[in-house]
């Protein structure tokens, strides 16, 4: 009976020893990295990740390493594990500050913050955009920005200012739901300020006529008769029918490409 609990121990161990086995002990670099882009490709992205740290621990000087690192901040954000993405895209831009590929690290930044303000339930109850943190939505504007304006060339330059076009316009909404509730409670000063934000702030976009006419129609209710008069004259003067549209960068903008 003794020997037999002891070749049950031992057979247990060595199923353990076999699970926890590694299969990819023996893989290169190179090899590490393919297994994680087969693992991206297929949406297996928490795969990815552990290949992808696996391979910069083992190999942290190969040149498929620096490149690792970069992939693991997309496959987290694939994942939709934004803080690890954040974490991981700032520790790179941190590492390699002069790196060829900054344009994507600023590109994959917005990518991220403009994921950041939806909740868990937002999969199924969407909010449009200009309902999440208005901070968030700037930070992601800025992101773009940067890379727009530093990379003007950048493969990525025309998709990341579409998504500001975007990103404007739903800041620019954001101000106006707010004055529009304003106006509900007959609040006209507040309501007039924050149509103005819109025309200083987030100028031609969709909503500058609408924040036009909330001025005026404030401007008559606190009977300021020449702000009234002189918003009239530009809301009379201007078309709006050219003004930058908004575009909804899920339909516009590819998928964000793995780094390269």
């Amino acid at each position: 009976m003794r020997h037999l609990f002891l070749l049950l121990l031992i057979a247990g161990l060595s199923a353990c020893a076999g699970a926890d086995k590694d299969e990819t002990a023996g893989y290169s670099a190179k090899e590490l990295y393919d297994e994680a882009q087969s693992d991206i490709d297929s949406a297996e992205f928490q795969s990815a990740v552990k290949h992808l740290e696996s391979l910069e621990a083992r190999y942290p000087f190969d040149p498929y390493a620096k490149q690792a690192q970069l992939e693991i901040a997309y496959a987290y954000y694939k994942f939709e594990e934004l803080d690890q993405a954040t974490s991981a895209v700032e520790r790179f831009a941190r590492l390699h500050p002069r790196d060829p590929h900054m344009d994507y690290v600023y590109y994959l930044k917005g990518l991220i913050n403009f994921n950041r303000g939806q909740g868990l339930l937002d999969a199924w109850f969407p909010r449009e955009p200009s309902r999440h943190d208005p901070a968030v939505l700037e930070q992601a504007f800025n992101n773009f920005a940067i890379l727009v304006r530093r990379y003007p060339d950048s493969k990525y330059s025309g998709d990341a200012y579409q998504r500001m076009v975007y990103l404007r316009n739903q800041m620019a909404e954001k101000e106006i739901f707010v004055a529009e509730f304003y106006i509900e409670r007959k609040s006209w000063l507040s309501s007039a300020k924050r149509a103005k934000a819109v025309i200083t702030r987030y100028p031609n976009t969709i909503w500058t006529q609408r924040a036009l006419e909330i001025m005026l129609l404030s401007y008559q209710k606190l009977e300021l008769d020449d702000l009234a008069a002189d918003t009239q004259k530009i809301i009379d003067f201007n078309d709006f029918s050219d003004v930058a549209t908004t575009i909804d960068p899920d339909k516009y903008g590819k998928a964000p490409p793995s780094a390269l």
